[in-house]
């Protein structure tokens, strides 16, 4: 990758001293960044009649949250049901109007909550994945330790895949597999990071079978959070040759963890969940 030429052109760029946005960066999703957050287009979100709304798509991002979804479904708990929308980022759907009223952020997944027993009435809108399992998790007791220390390892994880996966995705996957061309420093810097999680998660895991415990009770939303990313990643289901790339069979107890919740009913309708299209 350093021998190209392309490679070459980045050692000449200098920043500015003050940035605009007036070159196309070129990349996959060249078209629809922007440096401005906002509603662009008028765009009423479809409401179904389950107590659960969903906007997402079938990301790692978006199947944290359908994985939840089902193993709640698995577990018979009526009051979970959803009906799950597809927000084509493509497109911009989450560009608009009513995607930016729940998430001001304009990222999937999103979820409503329209059973949810407010005193003025209103729906709860949640954005964020981790924040959406954790929502779920509280109000349906399932899948997240009440107290003690397993409460606090579940959240210690919990806070550090939010905080590592834009490494993973928006670091290693974007200059990887959906940079304009191939630049060797940010490949370098973010494979070194995202091998060094993945040693970080193997070594955890040589103790335990779950993220936070050994027993099939110890399952958890850290590990559905983790998975959608870490478990993909090591099973070679995210960004086209990147499992030999980071050399994934190294992490045997990671493989070994991935493997065990891919076989799960719930996760494996989870990765391939139809979504009702916007329109």
């Amino acid at each position: 990758m350093s021998n190209s030429d392309d490679s070459k052109l980045d050692s000449t760029y200098t920043p500015p001293k003050v940035w605009t946005n007036d070159t196309e960066n070129g990349g996959k999703f060249a078209s629809i960044n922007r440096p401005h957050s906002g509603a662009r287009h008028e765009l009423e979100l479809p409401v179904g009649d389950a107590p659960l709304q969903l906007y997402s798509l079938n990301t790692p991002n978006g199947i944290k949250v359908n994985m939840m979804l089902e193993e709640l479904a698995e577990r018979g708990i009526k009051g979970a049901s959803y009906n799950a929308y597809k927000i084509d980022i493509g497109n911009g759907d989450q560009f608009g109007s009513g995607f930016v009223a729940i998430n001001p952020n304009s990222k999937i997944p999103a979820l409503v909550d329209h059973s949810a027993d407010t005193a003025d009435g209103m729906p709860i809108a949640i954005f964020e994945s981790g924040a959406i399992l954790m929502y779920l998790a509280e109000k349906f007791d399932a899948f997240m330790p009440t107290e003690g220390r397993r409460r606090y390892e579940c959240l210690s994880w919990i806070m550090w895949q939010m905080g590592s996966a834009p490494y993973l995705g928006g670091g290693f996957g974007h200059f990887y597999a959906y940079a304009p061309y191939p630049m060797e420093y940010p490949i370098n810097r973010f494979t070194m990071e995202t091998k060094r999680q993945l040693d970080v998660l193997d070594k955890h895991l040589a103790k335990q079978r779950y993220i936070s415990g050994d027993t099939d009770s110890d399952y958890n939303i850290a590990d559905m959070l983790i998975w959608a990313w870490y478990g993909q990643l090591v099973l070679g289901d995210l960004y086209e040759d990147s499992a030999t790339f980071l050399q994934v069979d190294d992490y045997q107890h990671l493989q070994r963890w991935a493997q065990d919740i891919a076989v799960r009913p719930a996760v494996k309708r989870a990765v391939n969940l139809e979504l009702i299209p916007m329109s």
